[in-house]
């Protein structure tokens, strides 16, 4: 049988391999003065983290499961236009009989409304809600065994469901039809969607081939571009994707490189026009008028005005998290008693509603997902 390799394992051989030292220079490289986090009496009181105009309460756990339900991994989230909060969370990983929901739905408050996704049980990874013709809909993808994407309504219902892109001749023989854990250049394990105004949409294979697919309205594939490499428009884990339409630009693309520690700006036919550094492990990108926001699983999120400079990180915890990692690796993600109030762990993900308020989602083993109430 073989050995099931997780995100945890894809995080770590990237770190052994570059070295957490290079990581976190290239963190402080990049950096702001820390940003002041007001202490409160309690560690169970919402913090306020962030500086100057950029000041936000946290409440972890804000989004609670009934009792019937646990979160293992908790991957990505996304809001609809209601306010309506979106979570995707692995799944049981390699088992396959107890088949659960991997998407949850809460109500602006919190509360939990409904739960579906089981056929991404086991690797449910990214989320996006896309509004098309006056109806919005879901876009989720798994990785490791799970290797598809698919279209939801919003109540769970699926209008189609995707394999990997034979057509774009990056992927071994049968990739189509392979549901085994296995990885590659060569091997389809998506991560993150990204949509355009005429229709199409772009898929990142973060796991898998590091190519950036497009696709039309209705989910046919039409072209890639990227791949595995050191230059520009070339990745090492392009996990993150998103189309940045803020003011004075574009629309452009935003390919979070993982590995490379950077995030690239390119062109709507993938060509590159900048690198941005100074990142730990960027995971996504979500915008919000002038704003991008970008959730580093070493260990803060970072956001970025129009001018794509940090104007505050929130809850900067790189060095406890670079003790952690010397000590053995990511073992602070399985021990919820040692999470700090106001402080991150590993962001995976972090998105803003409709009033610039920011939901994170947490690469923890019991899952987390946090709301910054902007102050």
């Amino acid at each position: 049988m073989m050995k099931r390799k997780s995100e945890n394992q894809e995080i770590g051989n990237h770190v052994t391999r570059r070295g957490f030292a290079q990581t976190t220079l290239g963190i402080a490289a990049g950096s702001i003065a820390a940003p002041s986090v007001l202490t409160a009496a309690k560690t169970d009181l919402p913090m306020i983290v962030g500086e100057g105009d950029y000041r936000y309460q946290v409440h972890h756990q804000w989004a609670q499961l009934p009792s019937r339900f646990g979160w293992k991994t908790t991957h990505n989230v996304a809001v609809d236009s209601e306010n309506r909060l979106y979570v995707i969370h692995e799944g049981n990983a390699g088992k396959e009989e107890l088949q659960e929901p991997t998407i949850f739905v809460f109500n602006e408050n919190g509360e939990f409304i409904q739960a579906f996704g089981t056929e991404l049980d086991g690797g449910g990874h990214g989320i996006e809600i896309r509004e098309e013709n006056g109806e919005e809909f879901i876009y989720a993808c798994g990785y490791l065994a799970v290797k598809t994407f698919a279209k939801y309504t919003l109540d769970g219902k699926i209008v189609w469901l995707k394999n990997a892109p034979m057509q774009s001749g990056v992927y071994a023989d049968g990739e189509d039809a392979n549901r085994k854990n296995d990885w590659g250049r060569d091997r389809f394990t998506p991560t993150n969607f990204a949509f355009l105004d005429d229709g199409d949409f772009f898929l990142a294979d973060g796991y898998g081939s590091y190519y950036v697919h497009r696709y039309d309205a209705d989910g046919n594939w039409k072209s890639c571009f990227g791949g595995a490499g050191e230059g520009n428009g070339k990745f090492d884990l392009p996990h993150g994707i998103w189309i940045d339409k803020r003011d004075n630009r574009g629309p452009e693309i935003i390919i979070c490189d993982r590995a490379h520690n950077t995030v690239q700006r390119l062109d709507l036919n993938g060509q590159h026009l900048e690198t941005l550094e100074g990142y730990g492990l960027p995971a996504n990108a979500d915008t919000f008028e002038d704003l991008m926001v970008i959730p580093e699983l070493f260990a803060r999120v970072s956001l970025l005005n129009g001018s794509n400079q940090v104007v505050a990180y929130l809850g900067d915890d790189i060095a406890r998290i670079k003790e952690d990692q010397a000590d053995g690796g990511f073992n602070i993600r399985k021990d919820e008693s040692r999470w700090q109030n106001g402080k991150f762990i590993h962001p995976h993900d972090a998105c803003f509603d409709a009033d610039g308020n920011i939901f994170v989602a947490e690469w923890v083993a019991t899952g987390r997902v946090s709301k910054l109430v902007r102050v």
